[in-house]
């Protein structure tokens, strides 16, 4: 199918985030036009535990705004917010996608045992509550093991992206023995294990790939998509 400029609007949460995503939606759909927005401060009041519903307006407040620039489409590039984005997707008119979804739903279906490494702890539980629930929609009985990779979020927010990816990637290396697959619950974390040839990739996801892949998926039918939106809207 021939793309017709559709726009894509991006919520990030971390500027590590913003080029290889919008990078990763141009080499898929080459004629999308993607329109960012990133609010850094976001991961910061989750991990202080700061007023939560603050976060989640203004979640919803960014999506809204995309929503009146004729989005086709939202996606949400963090985890950490992904079930503020499941309730956009609810109340907007315009089809919400969280990044990580496309991974909940291909770890359970290859895996009983499996790994959600994060490197902050406010990540943790969405992701663990997606996989939860994919399963129980599945009707597959999982096992789901949480790993917080410390120090390695201290690292990329200082700019040190080398030891961030070295944290990720020996975490890893220590579980893989143990899961039938793992998951990196953060966008930001794909990198360290990508360039790592001497680990099995076949059981190591990361969202940005197949949350992409989703997104074209649903890109290719939003018309459809729209139009049923619409409909049952007036129901």
């Amino acid at each position: 199918m021939e793309f017709t400029m559709k726009k894509i609007g991006v919520i990030h949460t971390t500027k590590a985030t913003v080029d290889s995503l919008t990078a990763q939606i141009k080499s898929k759909m080459e004629d999308a036009a993607v329109y960012n927005i990133l609010d850094d401060s976001i991961l910061r009041d989750m991990a202080d535990e700061r007023d939560t519903e603050l976060v989640r307006w203004r979640w919803l407040e960014y999506a809204k705004v995309l929503e009146k620039m004729d989005m086709d489409i939202i996606l949400s590039a963090c985890s950490t917010v992904g079930e503020f984005a499941e309730e956009a997707d609810r109340v907007l008119g315009v089809p919400v996608l969280r990044i990580d979804e496309a991974m909940a739903e291909k770890a359970v279906s290859e895996g009983e045992k499996i790994g959600v490494f994060a490197t902050l702890n406010t990540t943790l539980n969405p992701t663990v509550n997606l996989i939860e629930r994919k399963a129980r929609e599945a009707g597959k009985a999982v096992c789901v093991r949480s790993v917080l990779v410390e120090g390695a979020y201290d690292a990329l927010m200082s700019q040190n992206k080398a030891l961030h990816d070295r944290k990720i990637a020996d975490a890893v290396e220590e579980y893989l023995g143990e899961v039938d697959v793992i998951v990196l619950a953060q966008a930001s974390m794909a990198s360290a294990v990508t360039a790592k040839e001497d680990m099995d990739q076949n059981r190591i996801l990361t969202s940005p790939a197949l949350g992409v892949d989703k997104l074209k998926s649903m890109i290719c039918d939003i018309q459809t998509v729209k139009t049923n939106r619409s409909k049952n809207k007036t129901e």
